[in-house]
């Protein structure tokens, strides 16, 4: 094992890279919930690796995505930690993470307080991007519930 596995995880579980992200970063197993999904994610981005980044955003936002911007962002930032405040069900395909991470861009040390959307689709969860442009009340949700977006994902962001 190398010391890039054997080292403690990013997402700061207090488990090794090894046996906490990497298995869903190399794509061997799924985050079984939203709190994992989001913490895989933080480490995404303390790893650069954007293509785990793409791929854990809801699949209706995949190509809305800017990779470039992404990658940019993940290379002039220095990530400091993660703190996570909530995690909660709100239905049986829906979850939520509010988290703190703490990183250094170009200016001083900063914290990115946020309280993220999850959907479970086929058994996997996803992130829902609110910064993607979002349908309308009326068209389908992101999800791939089949439910319009205002009765679904769209009065929870």
């Amino acid at each position: 094992m190398s010391a890039k596995t054997t080292a403690l995880c990013p997402c700061q579980s207090s488990l090794s890279y090894e046996d906490c992200c990497r298995r869903f970063h190399t794509g061997n197993m799924f985050p079984e919930t939203a709190e994992q999904l989001m913490r895989s994610r933080y480490s995404a981005f303390v790893l650069k690796n954007i293509p785990y980044i793409v791929q854990t955003t809801v699949p209706s936002q995949q190509t809305l995505l800017d990779e470039k911007a992404l990658q940019d962002w993940a290379d002039e930032t220095q990530w400091l930690g993660l703190d996570i405040v909530k995690a909660e069900t709100l239905t049986k395909t829906q979850s939520a993470v509010e988290f703190k991470a703490h990183f250094q861009g170009s200016e001083q040390p900063q914290v990115h307080h946020e309280y993220s959307l999850f959907a479970k689709i086929d058994g996997r969860w996803y992130f829902v991007d609110p910064t993607v442009p979002l349908p309308s009340n009326k068209q389908p949700c992101v999800c791939g519930s089949g439910k319009k977006f205002k009765h679904c994902c769209g009065g929870l962001l």
